[in-house]
């Protein structure tokens, strides 16, 4: 079963200065590429995806597709890091709740398990996207994974890290976030429920958090 890649220590999310300097017309053409993917996705998910389809479906010619995406990978990524950002807004406002660390740790997995899942074939096409493998998204696939990371030694303190993580609290966030992913494969391939994943998450955390 694929697992995710170590994270990159000091890799920033994979996107957003490139897409800072793009110019307004650029972005809505990204956006409008970036939906478009998003809709053939959740009908016939990652097969689903077929760039020539994106680029009809978006008004934007396939040549100029490639000037900002040069797979359906990289375009699914770009989408999971919009899903992240979301997520990170939503934690923000409405913090892990519990008064464990593995409390905590079981009401993040069970919020961020059921926002992944709530498109089925998105999500599906996602999980592939990031099991593929491809050299030249390890970057983007890396820093996803280690947004993640922060979000759960987040919740592993009950507050918004001032420091960096200690060597544990990145052990755990580590092992966990591959926990966590490892669950969604079984999940896109039909061997979990949403409910199995979020209690693998509770029990795994249960093992993780100090006597």
């Amino acid at each position: 079963m694929s697992q995710p890649p170590r994270p990159v220590p000091d890799a920033a999310p994979a996107r957003s200065a490139p897409v800072a300097r793009l110019a307004a017309s650029q972005l809505r053409r990204m956006r409008a590429i970036v939906d478009a993917a998003v809709a053939l996705a959740e009908r016939g998910g990652f097969e689903g995806v077929r760039l020539r389809d994106v680029g009809e479906a978006s008004g934007v010619a396939l040549g100029t597709l490639y000037k900002y995406f040069r797979s359906k990978e990289d375009i699914l990524l770009f989408a999971v890091h919009e899903e992240a950002e979301k997520l990170e807004a939503v934690m923000a406002v409405r913090p892990a709740r519990g008064a464990t660390a593995a409390e905590r740790l079981a009401d993040f997995f069970q919020r961020a398990t059921r926002g992944f899942t709530r498109r089925p074939n998105l999500a599906r096409a996602v999980v592939r996207a990031i099991a593929v493998g491809e050299h030249d998204l390890a970057v983007k696939v890396a820093a996803y994974h280690l947004r993640m990371e922060r979000m759960i030694v987040k919740a592993l303190r009950g507050e918004a890290p001032v420091s960096g993580p200690t060597a544990r609290e990145t052990a755990v966030a580590s092992t966990l976030n591959r926990v966590w992913f490892a669950s969604l494969v079984g999940w896109a391939g039909g061997l979990h429920t949403v409910r199995e994943v979020t209690d693998r998450m509770r029990e795994t955390a249960e093992l993780l958090e100090p006597a």
